[in-house]
């Protein structure tokens, strides 16, 4: 019995039996911001269904790919949207599966592929998913919520055992895919999906204008098997699709894909927020041979547009970014480098974004004192982050940790519910009296709330100092700031 299902067996004890496929409805207007390849998951349907209704109101859904009736099985078939096709709506909430994919000419079984002397990247979708996102667009709450479900994953597949969930794509296309992230999740079910390969990527970021997005630091590697080169300076871009290739694709660093998913969602939140404008609009016409070549899903004409309506009302705030929450496998249990989920936190995540299951719970009424804080700054002052831990800890918040600084510079403070704990969160807010609340995974790994400091707490601390002027440091102190900053060089690294 794979582990999520003994997790499972003993979660239905407290629960009311529910299928392991449960059947969701797709209903209302989206706008679809980043797809692009894992960069979000969202833009692809929004530029995916206005570019095909701008073209034609008659066309067949952009399947590349025939499912079986058993694969289509997999996939809800009931309504999800209603009205006119100019102007459908969502019915219910919606759960879309989104895979990046990434072949290369050595994936292939075809010998008639030519032979580049390097593994090229070819234009096909049988291949490792390089990103995984589910997608809920819930129009009762007019929320989107993004879960990155990393690719290194272990989880059950259906024919292969304990495997990483990438290899589901591969084996058995986006049904088993479908198949395997809702084992992973306890039985959520999969209304549709959609698949998108890094050539996409690319000519669809170009003709979208780019992206402006900070990047967090200096990525540089090189891959002559692949030529793979990839080559950003830390700070502001623009960045072309070639070069948000380079982005999502980077993973040489302490963190490895899972460093890579957090930089995807910072890109989404990029994306998402420069997406649509009159700019945008009017290069839809163009973007429709892209998505022709380069998208699969088995959404229709009617659901693509109901998707793009429904993304473009929502409010920037009300997009949240989860992540599946685990840890590093240990190179003594296992072979293969794996991301081993926290079934307890997930199933905590399902059941206050996801709507499904009983255990939100976890996020409700915990103790100030336990809860892990913690904080990175962006304002490069260490005094001020002195002085921040005292005011976190004269608020009754003792867990505190100052890890590695955010490296982008913040005028507002983003306080971080990393695993959606929401209520906490916004009772840090009240406590401070400033700082914006967002869901998404970019804190720090093992916190339950990162804080990343912004001037505005600069500015506060400042004044606070010049109410209460103190002398200068004694020895003492000095010694004491310079154990502090020597702990955040060895956090830092």
């Amino acid at each position: 019995m794979s582990a999520r299902r003994n997790h499972n067996h003993l979660l239905r004890q407290h629960r009311t039996a529910q299928p392991v496929l449960k059947k969701f409805t797709q209903s209302g207007p989206g706008r679809w911001l980043g797809l692009a390849l894992g960069l979000t998951g969202v833009a692809t349907i929004s530029a995916t269904a206005g570019a095909l209704l701008a073209v034609s109101l008659s066309t067949t859904p952009l399947m590349q790919q025939k499912l079986t009736p058993e694969e289509a099985a997999v996939f809800s078939k009931g309504q999800m949207a209603r009205g006119n096709l100019r102007f459908p709506e969502l019915t219910r909430p919606v759960n879309i599966l989104v895979l990046g994919i990434k072949v290369l000419t050595s994936d292939l079984e075809d010998e008639s592929q030519e032979d580049l002397g390097y593994h090229a990247v070819v234009d096909s979708f049988k291949g490792l998913s390089d990103t995984m996102l589910l997608l809920r667009f819930d129009p009762a709450e007019k929320k989107l919520k993004v879960l990155s479900v990393p690719r290194d994953t272990r989880t059950y597949v259906e024919g292969m055992g304990m495997t990483k969930i990438n290899d589901a794509n591969y084996s058995g296309g986006p049904a088993l895919s479908a198949k395997a992230t809702s084992e992973l999740l306890g039985g959520v079910g999969i209304d549709r999906y959609v698949r998108v390969n890094v050539l996409g990527v690319e000519k669809l970021i170009d003709a979208l204008g780019g992206v402006n997005v900070y990047v967090p630091k200096e990525m540089k590697y090189s891959d002559d098997s692949q030529h793979l080169y990839i080559n950003l300076e830390q700070g502001q871009h623009h960045l072309n699709g070639a070069q948000v290739l380079q982005f999502l694709r980077f993973r040489h660093d302490s963190l490895g894909d899972i460093g890579r998913v957090q930089r995807q969602q910072m890109l989404m939140r990029a994306f998402m927020e420069q997406a649509l404008n009159v700019g945008t609009i009017s290069r839809l016409p163009k973007l429709v041979s892209i998505i022709q070549s380069h998208i699969d899903t088995n959404l229709s004409l009617e659901e693509l547009v109901a998707l793009v309506n429904f993304a473009s009302n929502v409010k920037p705030e009300d997009i949240e970014m989860l992540m599946v929450p685990g840890k590093f496998s240990d190179p003594e249990d296992y072979k293969a480098s794996y991301w081993l989920p926290d079934y307890s936190r997930l199933d905590a995540i399902l059941a206050k974004h996801f709507d499904f299951g009983y255990d939100s719970w976890r996020f409700e009424n915990v103790d100030s004192r336990d809860l892990r804080i913690a904080i990175q700054d962006s304002t490069d002052d260490w005094a001020a982050v002195d002085g921040f831990v005292v005011e976190l800890n004269e608020d009754g918040f003792w867990n505190v940790k100052v890890a590695k600084p955010w490296t982008q510079p913040l005028d507002v403070t983003r306080i971080v519910a990393q695993d959606g704990d929401t209520q906490s969160a916004e009772a840090i807010q009240r406590a401070l009296g400033f700082g914006q609340v967002v869901v998404e995974s970019t804190g720090f790994l093992e916190s339950d709330v990162t804080i990343q400091l912004g001037r505005d707490w600069l500015e506060k601390y400042e004044k606070k100092q010049q109410l209460n002027p103190r002398e200068t440091e004694t020895e003492t102190e000095t010694e004491a700031n310079d154990d502090l900053k020597e702990l955040r060089i060895r956090n830092s690294n």
